[in-house]
């Protein structure tokens, strides 16, 4: 099936403007239950601030925040590897619209290419699926929480213990580096990349959305609680709210190992997705299509 190049184009731009402007319901919903709760006056000052913020980047249609990220588009849908060239060009337009910081650069030249665009930039996940409409979501990344990042290979006999105690290290070793209150997304099983990729995917789940299976939904609510009583708090200066939910996705692994894997958004937990129908159509969400 093909897609329109000019659609695909325009729709990125709107999708990254939605995104760096604006939070997620269930974001917004999260950081004022988190500043109703909060006890700390230092923490309740910080909430407030990031609260006002998000609605003056949306009166002004503005970024919420100065580091834009790294853009990284998930596609569903019927084979679609012909949109790559239209998203680049949307990228490159939003860069200048927007405007969003040029943020990408050469790994070891570190020569900036000025419109976000690079190798294997901005990254493009694919799933094929039996559909006849193409599902777009993107997420925009920043390098504060991007790079509190962690992969353990657990012995597999260290178990659900093992995997709590890593989750609670990774996030306390954090501290304020990825500007709390944070989103955690954890990848359990698989292999190390696929670990690596469903702990970034879990964070497009949103907040008020449990895992369907059972006991990973009970576990992202007590490691929730145990993560917040931590005493971070927001930006790092102490107080109930440390991060806003965990979310868990997970795989079937080898026998022998027991990969896991932690990927953190900041509280600019910045996502937006277009379904586009073969006729044309288009449907725009900041909470995805689940």
């Amino acid at each position: 099936m093909r897609y329109d190049d000019e659609m695909i184009e325009e729709v990125t731009v709107r999708l990254l403007t939605t995104a760096a402007t604006s939070l997620p319901a269930d974001v917004l919903e999260a950081l004022e239950r988190a500043r109703q709760t909060e006890t700390s006056p230092v923490a309740k000052v910080q909430l407030e601030t990031i609260l006002r913020n998000v609605e003056l980047g949306g009166m002004h249609l503005l970024p919420m925040c100065q580091d834009t990220g790294l853009a990284l588009f998930y596609i569903t849908g019927p084979c679609a590897g012909g949109v790559i060239p239209a998203i680049r060009r949307g990228v490159e337009r939003a860069t200048r619209s927007i405007p969003l910081r040029p943020n990408v650069v050469g790994p070891i030249s570190r020569t900036n290419s000025g419109n976000n665009l690079g190798e294997m930039m901005p990254l493009i996940h694919f799933e094929l699926a039996s559909q006849e409409h193409l599902d777009i979501t993107l997420m925009m990344k920043g390098a504060g929480s991007e790079n509190m990042s962690a992969l353990r290979m657990l012995n597999p006999t260290q178990g659900l213990r093992g995997i709590k105690e890593f989750i609670l290290d990774t996030i306390v070793a954090a501290g304020g580096k990825p500007c709390p209150p944070v989103i955690v997304g954890v990848g359990i099983g698989g292999t190390a990349d696929l670990a690596c990729h469903l702990a970034k995917k879990a964070l497009l789940r949103p907040l008020n959305k449990r895992n369907e299976d059972g006991p990973l939904g009970q576990i992202e609510v007590e490691m929730t609680e145990a993560l917040n009583r931590t005493g971070i708090g927001p930006m790092g200066l102490g107080g109930l709210n440390t991060v806003l939910g965990v979310s868990i996705e997970s795989a079937s692994c080898h026998t022998a190992s027991l990969p896991v894997a932690i990927s953190l958004q900041c509280w600019a937990a910045r996502r937006a997705s277009v379904r586009i129908f073969p006729d044309g159509r288009t449907t725009f969400s900041t909470e995805g299509f689940w």
